[in-house]
């Protein structure tokens, strides 16, 4: 019943805000990409309703319906919104929770900014997976323009695992408090938590409560300082996936290594979240070890979800690129005080958490390359050659890093999926019709059909000839609300 009430109240406000005529707008002299139909290409028309697509013509010359606004695509391309299934709207890229007092003014014009820098690059749907302030949330999702947007909730996290394991033990379990409680840690657990209140089926039942679509929970056993973090055992993992199934929840789990990824398929997950950048044992072997084949064959013949999220690595990599904040799109994603912000000492201060002592800039980008960016590539390409179902996820933020900005991460991990091995069919299906049918969507969005919310994107480009196309959109529309690409920018790219 939520999913329907906030679709009619975003219904209300695009069509109040005089995104339309009363006879509706027909958008014509246009190329109608649609996901479902890449064997008719073709030339046509397009009329919006009440923030609906009403009607598709796939021809050329068909009059206008009688008072209807007429937009002409000047030959450009048509396609539905683009979906991010991977973002953390509350973070701040390159701030940590606990600089955001001391730039106040900052944190606030960028969060104006945020829901812009999305659809200025045509991402008209997003899932935030893991609610951590649900005031931003409603702030983001009030906004006068924004992207749809859905949540899976607050994260099942494992008792003192990741991410919790990062806060500091007197708080963490406030701060995370749909955690999954284990008996063999009940001596740190503060007495206040029950463990019959913090079962998976429990944990799953507030995400439901909470209107989520979908529930994120991990398997990571750490990195850098906190390595051997518990992990849930497959017992666990079988009662969330019980439970999610019952609530119609889709299930999702962090898993960036061979052992997790795993877990996951084992565990029958829908959608495994990261590439798999560590082999753990295998690491060092130049190819794709048999072992690991195997389990990509089961994720392909089981169609489970795959959200390779290069940017997280990409994302780190940025600190040791010298010209990276000189790149022009920044400017139109972030507010000028913070992308000035982000030069600064203390701008710069996860860069310390990232390099290994004086290590050069370069010698670090070389470790990214030969490492787990190596590795993940060939994970993907073996995947992308025999057609997995892969949807579209950036992680953005990934942590308190610059190199993750809203919106231009999704370009630039469609840079990466093509880098790797994935056509620019299966990028264009990852971003649309496949999130959407993952997530349960598809009745709303991901296509260019009749029924389906009028969330559309313009492009001077064909996003099946390359992935400059997606930097040429001319014009969004947001439940048939037309907006101007430009004036979605930021005010530092005017």
């Amino acid at each position: 019943m939520r999913m329907f009430a906030v679709l009619f109240a975003s219904l209300f406000v695009s069509t109040a805000a005089g995104g339309q005529s009363a006879g509706g707008t027909w958008i014509t002299n246009v190329t109608i990409v649609s996901p479902e139909a890449l064997n008719h290409v073709v030339k046509g028309s397009v009329l919006i309703e009440g923030g609906r697509i009403v009607r598709v013509e796939r021809k050329q010359n068909v009059r206008p319906p009688a008072g209807a606004k007429v937009v002409s695509g000047d030959g450009g391309f048509l396609i539905p919104g683009l979906i991010d299934s991977h973002v953390h709207l509350a973070s701040i890229p390159g701030m940590g929770f606990d600089q955001r007092g001391a730039n106040a003014e900052m944190v606030k014009n960028y969060y104006k900014q945020l829901p812009r820098s999305y659809l200025y690059f045509g991402y008209t749907t997003v899932v935030d997976l893991m609610v951590v302030d649900h005031q931003m949330l409603k702030d983001f999702r009030e906004a006068p323009l924004h992207p749809d947007t859905y949540d899976c909730g607050e994260a099942l996290i494992f008792a003192n695992g990741y991410p919790m394991s990062f806060a500091p033990p007197e708080v963490r379990f406030k701060m995370f408090p749909n955690f999954i409680y284990d008996p063999k840690q009940a001596a740190s657990i503060p007495p206040e938590y029950k463990p019959e209140d913090h079962t998976p089926e429990a944990d799953v039942a507030r995400v439901k409560s909470a209107g989520g679509i979908c529930v994120k929970t991990f398997y990571e056993r750490g990195f850098g300082k906190d390595k051997n973090l518990p992990v849930m055992s497959a017992e666990d993992f079988a009662e969330i996936r019980k439970a999610s199934t019952a609530d119609g929840l889709v299930l999702m789990l962090h898993a960036n290594s061979y052992e997790a990824e795993k877990f996951g398929v084992d565990g029958d997950v829908d959608v495994l979240a990261h590439g798999m950048w560590h082999w753990g044992d295998m690491d060092r072997q130049a190819s794709l070890p048999d072992e690991i084949k195997e389990l990509l064959d089961r994720i392909v013949e089981k169609r489970t979800g795959y959200q390779p999220t290069f940017q997280v690595l990409e994302g780190e990599r940025a600190y040791f690129e010298p010209d990276y904040l000189k790149t022009p799109a920044i400017r139109k994603v972030v507010p000028a005080d913070l992308l000035a912000w982000f030069g600064t000492p203390e701008g710069q201060g996860f860069k310390k958490e990232l390099v290994d002592g004086d290590t050069p800039d370069a010698a670090m980008r070389q470790m990214y390359d030969a490492g787990p960016l190596r590795r993940e590539r060939l994970v993907v390409g073996y995947l992308a050659r025999r057609d997995a179902n892969f949807v579209f996820g950036t992680d953005t933020p990934s942590g308190p890093t610059y190199g993750n900005l809203p919106g231009l991460n999704g370009y630039l991990e469609m840079q990466q999926l093509r880098r790797a091995g994935l056509s620019f069919a299966q990028i264009f299906k990852a971003a649309t019709i496949n999130n959407a049918r993952e997530f349960k969507l598809d009745g709303q969005v991901g296509t260019i059909e009749a029924g389906k919310v009028a969330n559309l994107v313009l492009l001077k480009m064909s996003p099946l000839e390359g992935v400059d196309a997606y930097d040429t959109i001319t014009t969004v529309w947001v439940h048939g609300r037309e907006i101007p690409r430009e004036s979605l920018a930021a005010n530092s790219g005017k």
